[in-house]
């Protein structure tokens, strides 16, 4: 069986991801210039969130961590591990099948729960109406992701990390079909609201459409790759039962998450525009914490899994900490950009069209603050590996539990105080929190999960060369600020600041001995 190359299967994710995030980038500018933060952007934003937070429930949260875990086993001891594929495939096609059904019925109430401020308001009938267009994506995306999870177990990367660039091209040719048959040709700039709704229809009804090219995409690759996974009648066998034992526990700390990010919106409903404020931020740091953090989870723990099948103890401990190392090399430095020029990096990308400067502003500050809980978010994807390879997940589950609470305390208790941004705070806190008790839980595994010496010894270094690197971002966007302002060198400016960052970044990490480029062009031949 082909074996997984930890250091080559983060940079294949890794690269994808980041593809995948410059083309959703340019959705999320184009949706930004025609919507901007008002009623469609917002109705369609929340539209959009309500499959994506049941796929990570069901898929990416729940099933995924069980079945990963599982089924690399079954590969690393060649116990048919395509039957077991096959019997999971078949019955998550038959229940989140019936699971769509009943969500499209029930829209009213779903989008009440997730945003109970836009009720008496136009918002509310467009969410339901793009909601119901849109839900069908949980059952395409969730068994794209189990099929991902094939390929990835199998050392595989490459066709499950191109997937999510279809979806951000399809959205980008919807935006393009609706912005052309919604315009107004007695408006000289076409901003009206007919061109708005018509971009929102267009953009709801690609949601089902993107969730399909995605399916297709990574079961053409797994078929390739000898795994012929098909709809068939499901039957729950002793393995099933297993995996749905394992999975329950993660189901529920997937649902505590999703709870976190579900008073997020509902504290953000109630302010006019933060629920699309909150959400272009999270573009900018998911951007990161995709290409970084995603890309741990995804190739670790299918590799922890199978050193543990192996009994290679000493191998999972250095993919551990190379993996929290590696995130915390890019991550770090990141977060501090995050924090300290975001509103050049939320004005050049967003502030056109519809998106105006107060829209800037807001989203700048929501920014600065999910900055502050980058390191955290990318943590916990090379901490959970830890928990989910040895098939606990009620540890986990514990743990979102008490990461909950301090996201609804803050959030809800903060929000009369300081406004919408306490939803972006108890998020962050709440990272931090998750962090610690994982952190925490993991001292009960014995040596496998310790820190090493090269990790000590490089984190404080990572860290004083990421301080360094602000001072001279913070001197840069002060020297570029009026390029920055000018329309039409402003994207120059930009680069040329980010560049200027990334330079210091190396050259400081370098000299202080952050991390060395000659050891990261040995693990990749290897």
């Amino acid at each position: 069986m082909k074996p997984i190359r930890l250091v080559q299967g983060f940079l294949t994710v890794g690269i994808w991801t980041l593809l995948s995030r410059v083309f959703g980038f340019a959705r999320d500018i184009m949706i930004a210039g025609y919507l901007g933060a008002g009623p469609v952007a917002e109705a369609f934003l929340v539209a959009f969130s309500l499959p994506n937070m049941f796929r990570r429930f069901f898929a990416e949260g729940a099933f995924n961590m069980a079945f990963v875990p599982m089924f690399s086993k079954k590969v690393e001891a060649d116990e048919d591990a395509e039957r077991f594929a096959q019997e999971a495939f078949a019955g998550m096609a038959f229940l989140l099948t019936l699971f769509t059904v009943i969500g499209i019925l029930a829209m009213p109430a779903l989008v009440f729960a997730m945003a109970s401020g836009f009720a008496e308001d136009e918002r509310f009938d467009l969410a339901v109406e793009y909601g119901r267009l849109a839900f069908p994506y949980i059952l395409f995306i969730s068994l794209a992701a189990l099929v991902s999870g094939v390929l990835n177990a199998t050392g595989r990367f490459m066709a499950a990390a191109a997937a999510p660039v279809l979806l951000n091209v399809i959205f980008i040719a919807a935006v393009l079909v609706g912005a052309a048959m919604g315009r107004d040709p007695s408006e000289s700039l076409g901003l009206d609201q007919t061109l708005a709704h018509r971009v929102g229809d267009t953009l709801a009804a690609a949601v089902p459409l993107a969730g399909l090219a995605q399916l297709a995409l990574v079961w053409i690759a797994a078929k390739r790759a000898g795994f012929h996974l098909r709809l068939a009648r499901p039957r729950m066998t002793p393995e099933l039962k297993k995996l749905a034992a394992i999975a329950a526990p993660a189901a529920l700390a997937g649902g505590v998450v999703q709870i976190n990010l579900l008073v997020g919106r509902q504290v953000a409903s109630f302010f006019e525009g933060a629920v699309a404020w909150l959400n272009y931020a999270d573009r900018l740091y998911q951007l990161p914490l995709g290409v970084v953090g995603i890309a741990v989870g995804v190739v670790l723990l299918p590799d922890l899994s199978r050193r543990l099948r192996a009994g290679d103890e000493a191998g999972g401990r250095d993919a551990f900490n190379r993996a929290a190392e590696m995130s915390l090399a890019l991550t770090i430095p990141a977060a501090v950009a995050l924090v300290v020029i975001p509103v050049p990096l939320v004005s050049v990308l967003f502030e056109r069209g519809a998106f105006t400067t107060d829209d800037t502003m807001a989203t700048a500050l929501t920014v600065a603050v999910y900055g502050l809980g980058l390191p955290a978010f990318v943590l916990q994807k090379a901490l959970q590996p830890l928990f989910f390879a040895r098939e606990d997940t009620r540890s986990p589950f514990r743990y979102a539990l008490v990461a909950m609470l301090v996201n609804a305390v803050v959030a809800i208790g903060l929000a009369p105080v300081i406004g919408f941004i306490a939803a972006a705070l108890g998020t962050t806190l709440a990272g931090w929190a998750m962090v610690w008790l994982l952190w925490r839980g993991s001292r009960a595994m014995g040596a496998a999960a310790e820190w090493d010496d090269r990790f000590r010894r490089r984190l404080w270094r990572i860290c004083g060369a990421s301080a360094l690197m602000g001072v001279v971002l913070f001197g840069g966007a002060a020297l570029l600020g009026p390029f920055l302002a000018t329309p039409m060198i402003r994207y120059a400016a930009l680069a040329l600041l980010v560049a200027i960052g990334m330079a210091a970044y190396f050259g400081f990490g370098q000299l202080l001995g952050a991390f060395r480029l000659a050891e990261f062009r040995r693990a990749v031949r290897r």
